[in-house]
């Protein structure tokens, strides 16, 4: 035998050290791990942690046997884990009620619990008696299952398991949306039991969506059958919020420490080595001390001014704590294990000597970590003086169990025993490594035998639908069906995923479903609910947007594919050609690029080896399921999908004698794919009769009517989007979006009461509705047909059947759903909405679009301003509340409730494919974004506002998306009228938007700050100068113009006159656009709190802002940015409140001196309204007429103030430093100095 080596004597040194320190405390009957000698309840995120030296340790001794015994401590360590493991997996399947309740509400009452009762797996506080929902304790169970599975570990046994696995995948598949309490169990700082959405969450369901994808969970031993599917559409979901909050963890704290388990071990969830780096750089420079690291700042939790007998803080206390936070060493075990896979040893090195000093020795001498580290009582007050500077003492669970786990682990990895590839066998830590270029590959196919040929006479040859076989084309809706079987599981009560729209990834790969192949259409394809897709142009746009997504973000091997049919919808000219947009693109993906992405195109059969396959073997015949029984979940969207008779996109007539069709999997499929196609009811129009109602009454006018008739208010705000049509030509730039006046009533505004529909009466006097029908058959327009059936549908009813003849009848539902069809084919899009809007037509992806948004930290609003009309959504809602809000928020006003949603949904698009617009924003308020558009439109066709309101209602999907990117980008566009074609039967004109060269001013001088800093520091410095160089406006401080707007002075030659005609009220729209979408200038909150520490508050339209809200939060957290936001929005003009902005900015110019105090409660409209007395006094004093000095009424401002460029002798920044230096001139160093 032979003698033990040096390696078998320090590992048994380890195994001492574990079985002391951990497995003593493990329980024999459930393998859980109490927290500690105090606490005796386990915890899932402690257990999963405490378990991983177990572990480590296990495959240690397997790999450095000796001896016999070693392989026998091999095998005795790994089953402890394997217990444990499934002593947790126990705990959860006894909450399986909750995972099945969690899937559709993501409440935090119905969520698994955060810990249980040690001996019996059982719960130990009630539902609402504990921060319970902490999506990363569950995500990090599903992470390290799926990493000790590949390690060779078998935890899971039997399929009712996997199928309870597969429902927890769903479970924290929507982490990215999901408000928790996070790492530490307390969600918001102040401790009051409010949730939010942290990083360390996201981050750790996104490892373990990722590590757990296509893994078998009985290993060696298993088969299709135990193979967990993950949609890698909510994984991206989850990287992209992620990377988009880091390295922030929350709204309510800038930085924890928490996040080292998200960017490196062992959850390696960032993909960008730069972000990781830049949030390791925080933690270590906000939250290293001596001890260890604070887990983020202002934390009260065991320090000594922290209240024991109370959980909550008050607001104002966090301040206290500022400076003496606890700190733990568990930090430091993190970055000696961050160093060992980032193959650093200077780090690891660090770490492991800055532990050692730190460690308290226990008996036999064994190395114990503490929980943390606490300022003592008696020595607060020399830590507040000088941070960092007295000896602490430990405090807490001693041994920290999770701490403990974490420093032998990474003892083991350090010393040699165990190689970063055996705890990581599925190689998580090369996340950041090089990822080569994507190559998207597309298939084109056609519908029918005639488009095909269509497409041959242009060079482009495809295959039909029927021609790809046995490969079989589905539309997206399909996947969402067959996903729903995914996890099924009758013992359990588990009814598996809930419907959802499947992502642009989830369809771009093949399908084995049976022994047969099948690919998905993408869903923005499918027409079948919304009327995005009718719109070839916006299909267009959406193919580009998706192939860049594809492109950067597949992560699967092989290749993405994309199947991209031409159906009918996408002719033109009756079906003789295809529309030119489509034709175009296709011929840029025979090119081999598109939108930046590299393209491929080719038939599907050629790309059956280079791509990515799943087998989705849950789909196998089961004799105990009857798949036409179709589930519930399915029916409620089947409800949707049979509004409409349209179209489907299925194989075609051509494929009707294939053998296997009376498969009944085929059968399931095209039951799902049927929708009620019935024979076409509605009367054909009658050209050249009169309109009944379309000429003489607007669409406004007949809402309004029917508004009435039900018994709702229609509010009168919402009639048009204020927009006052304007005669003078001086001033059409500047007043339109003022509200007009009730003493000058706009033409546009009818008096609703007078308002009479001429609707045919009986004998009685009532409503002839019969008389109402027979006009149906007569109206010369599409519009006149829809007015009539609203009509009906406000005083009938939806399900009221009409007699078109004496043979058929048919409901006003189906009619409209047959107008909705008619008005598509025409591309109508007044009339589309129109309809959309009485038919309630939602978006699929409207919920998913809000969540999008606010998951980027962007809180909406939707209705027309001011509050309470307006509705702020600051939480992701379910897909029908959101609906209901949107329909209230719009006063039932159908067309302005269609258009939000609209909107919605390319803000989403935005804001997925190009973050950097909304950089600087915080609210999104769609309904100001709406007037703004309609604002824009009447400055560029120069017409009313009812006509620009009429037009926005008519604009095409893709113009709309156009105009709402020139908006938020502030790039300069043209707006021109286009005529429609003789034949088309809409009322009004066609509208198209185009961009313009790149005219205006830049970002940095539309805001005019950065360039006027020198400048202005210089006043404040040099005080001897100030009389000199701020009160005469000819100085030459600005000697020449700094932007395009530098001659805007009015006193001048007669040439610079025309000059400034051309470019007058471009300042004014610029401020007017950011005011609108809340753009302020970079680090404009963390200004604000800076002033609010020199002062006792500011006053912002009649509301302040106290300097008590520094006491609680920090100057970068997102919370105090809604805070001041919730300030600047009571304020309803966005040029006005763009001043506002503007002169706290020249206010953090004051307060960055070095001055103790800026004064009391600071009136920032005091402010504006002295330099705008100033800017006058020059004007007249230059000699401007009345013209020039012509105020705004409602906020006694002058209009060319609000024209004026920030910098230049004229400029609003002149004026604004002016007005500061007046008003905080008893606060300046010198004040012998005085204002001439």
């Amino acid at each position: 035998m032979r003698s033990r080596s040096n390696s078998g004597v320090r590992l048994d040194a380890f195994a001492r050290l574990v079985q002391e320190t951990i497995l003593c405390h493990q329980n024999p009957v459930t393998g859980l791990l109490p927290a500690s000698e105090q606490q005796k309840d386990a915890w899932v995120r402690d257990n999963v942690y405490s378990i991983l030296a177990v572990w480590g340790l296990g495959m240690a001794y397997r790999k450095n046997a000796d001896r016999d015994e070693d392989k026998a401590k091999a095998y005795e360590l790994e089953q402890s884990v394997v217990k444990l493991m499934q002593g947790l997996l126990q705990c959860m399947m006894r909450q399986v009620a909750k995972v099945e309740k969690f899937k559709h509400t993501q409440s935090t009452k119905d969520c698994l619990h955060a810990k249980y009762h040690t001996p019996t797996c059982a719960t130990v506080v009630g539902d609402d008696q504990w921060g319970h929902l902490q999506v990363d304790a569950t995500s990090l169970y599903l992470l390290m299952l799926a990493q000790m599975t590949a390690s060779g570990l078998r935890i899971i046994s039997n399929l009712d398991e996997v199928a309870f696995i597969q429902n927890l995948v769903f479970y924290i598949e929507a982490a990215y949306k999901v408000a928790d309490y996070g790492m530490w169990e307390r969600g918001d700082k102040t401790n009051q039991g409010i949730p939010e959405l942290n990083g360390s969450s996201v981050g750790m369901a996104k490892a373990a969506l990722e590590a757990i994808d296509e893994l078998d969970l009985f290993g060696a031993h298993g088969g299709p059958k135990s193979v967990i599917h993950v949609l890698p559409d909510e994984v991206e979901h989850c990287q992209s919020i992620l990377c988009s909050m880091l390295p922030r963890a929350s709204t309510s704290k800038e930085i924890d420490a928490g996040l080292l388990s998200v960017i490196s071990f062992p959850a390696f969830a960032v993909e960008d080595a730069d972000l990781v780096n830049i949030t390791k750089s925080e933690i270590i420079s906000k939250l290293q001390g001596r001890y260890g690291c604070c887990r983020f700042i202002r934390d009260g939790y065991r320090t000594p001014k922290e209240d024991p007998s109370r959980l909550h803080y008050d607001p104002a206390e966090l301040k206290l704590f500022e400076n003496i936070e606890c700190e733990w060493p568990v930090f430091w075990t993190y970055l000696v294990l961050d160093g060992i896979f980032n193959g650093d040893p200077v780090q690891v090195q660090e770490y492991r000597e800055a532990l050692e000093g730190i460690l308290i020795r226990g008996k036999h001498g064994i190395k114990l970590v503490p929980e943390l580290y606490a300022v003592p009582a008696d020595k607060v007050e020399d830590e507040y003086r000088n941070p960092h500077s007295v000896e602490r003492v430990t405090t807490g669970q001693l041994p920290h169990m999770w701490g403990q786990s974490l420093y032998i682990l990474g003892s083991l990895l350090s010393e040699g025993f165990l190689a970063p590839g055996e705890i990581d066998p599925l190689n998580r830590r090369f996340s950041t490594g090089f990822k080569p270029d994507v190559v998207v590959q597309v298939s084109v196919v056609a519908e029918s035998k005639e488009i095909q040929g269509l497409l041959r006479d242009y060079g482009i040859d495809v295959q039909t639908v029927s021609e790809v076989l046995p490969i079989r084309v589905m539309p997206a809706r399909i996947l969402s069906h067959i996903y729903v079987k995914l996890g099924n599981c009758k013992k359990l009560n588990l009814t598996g995923r809930p419907y959802r729209h499947i992502g642009v990834l989830g369809t771009s790969k093949f399908y084995e479903i049976r022994n047969r192949t099948y690919t998905f259409t993408p869903q923005f394809i499918d027409q079948h609910h919304f009327y995005l897709a009718l719109d070839n142009q916006m299909i267009v746009e959406m193919l580009r947007t998706e192939l860049a997504y594809l492109s950067s973000c597949w992560r699967m091997t092989g290749r993405p594919t994309l199947t991209f049919p031409i159906t009918r919808s996408m002719l033109v000219d009756d079906g003789e050609n295809i529309d030119p947009c489509i034709l175009s693109t296709l011929r840029k993906l025979q090119d081999g690029y598109f939108g930046g992405a590299r393209v491929q195109m080719a038939s599907l059969s050629t790309f059956l080896t280079t791509s990515f396959h799943t087998q989705l073997s849950f789909m196998d015949a089961d004799p105990d399921e009857n798949l036409l029984d179709v589930d519930e979940d399915d029916d409620e969207e089947e409800e949707e999908d049979n509004e409409e008779t349209e179209h489907v996109f299925s194989p075609s007539e051509d494929s009707k004698g294939i053998e296997d069709s009376k498969d009944v999997l085929d059968e399931y499929f095209t039951q799902l794919l049927q929708s009620t196609t019935t024979k076409p009811h509605l009367p054909p129009i009658q050209r050249g009769q009169h309109h009944v109602f379309s000429a003489e009454h607007t669409t406004r006018d007949i809402l309004t009517l029917m508004a009435q008739v039900q018994g709702l208010n229609m509010p009168k705000p919402s009639m048009y989007l204020p927009v006052t049509p304007i005669m003078n030509k001086h001033r059409k730039s500047l007043n339109l979006l003022e509200v007009p006046h009730p003493q000058h009533q706009g033409p546009h505004q009818h008096k609703t009461s007078s308002v009479d529909l001429h609707l045919p009466r009986d004998a009685h006097g009532n409503t002839d509705f019969a008389a109402l029908v027979s006009q149906l058959k007569e109206c010369p327009t599409l519009q006149d047909q829809a007015d009539i059936l609203y009509i009906l549908y406000a005083m009938k009813g939806a399900d009221w059947v009409v007699s078109i003849s004496e043979q058929c009848g048919a409901t006003v539902r189906s009619l409209l759903g047959e107008l909705y069809i008619k008005a598509g084919a025409s591309q109508e899009w007044g009339l589309i909405r129109y309809i959309s809007g009485i038919l309630k037509k939602r978006v699929e992806v409207l919920a998913e679009a809000c969540t999008d948004l606010i998951s980027h930290h962007k809180q909406l609003t939707v209705g027309l301003p001011p509050e309470p009309r307006e509705k702020v959504i600051i939480a992701p809602l379910p897909p029908e509340e959101l609906n209901n809000l949107i329909y209230e928020a719009s006063g039932q006003d159908i067309s302005i409730a269609v258009l939000t949603q609209e909107i919605m949904v390319y803000l989403a698009m935005y804001v997925r494919s190009q973050p950097a617009l909304f950089g600087d924003m915080l609210r999104l308020r769609i309904g100001l974004i709406m007037q703004v558009m309609a604002t824009e439109l009447a400055r560029s066709l120069h017409c009313s506002g009812e006509e620009a309101s009429e037009g926005l209602m008519n604009l095409s999907p893709s113009d709309m998306k156009n105009l709402l990117h020139h908006i938020l980008s502030g790039k300069e566009f043209g707006v021109e009228r286009s005529m429609r074609p003789l034949e088309s039967t809409a009322t009004s004109p066609a509208i198209s938007i185009h961009e313009l060269g790149h005219t205006g001013a830049t970002k940095t001088e539309r805001t005019g700050i950065r360039k006027l800093k020198s400048e202005i520091k210089q006043i404040f410095t040099g005080s001897h100068s100030i009389s000199s160089n701020v009160t005469s406006p000819r100085s030459t401080r600005c000697s020449s113009p700094s932007t395009p707007s530098g001659i805007l002075s009015p006193t001048g030659t007669g040439d610079s006159r025309l000059q400034w005609e051309e470019r007058q009220g471009q300042w004014l729209r610029r401020r007017r656009l950011d005011g609108a979408i809340n753009r302020v200038p970079m680090g404009f909150y963390q200004k604000v709190w800076k002033i609010l520490q020199k002062c006792h508050g500011m006053s912002i339209a009649g509301y302040v802002l106290p300097s008590s809200t520094t006491q609680e939060m920090t100057e970068g957290e997102i919370k105090f940015a809604v805070h001041v936001e919730s300030v600047l929005n009571h304020v309803p003009q966005p040029e006005y409140r763009q001043l506002l902005v503007e002169a706290v900015m020249v206010l953090t110019l004051v307060a960055d001196m070095e001055i103790s105090s800026i004064g009391g409660i600071i009136q920032i409209d005091r402010i504006v309204h002295m330099a705008n007395d100033l800017f006058l006094q020059d004007q007249k004093s230059s000699g401007a007429n009345e013209f020039f000095l012509e105020k705004d009424p409602a906020t006694g401002i002058c209009n060319f103030f609000y024209d004026s460029a920030p910098s230049g002798s004229y400029g609003t920044m002149t004026y604004l430093s002016k007005a500061v230096i007046t008003y905080v001139q008893d606060f300046l160093p010198s004040t012998s100095c005085l204002m001439q």
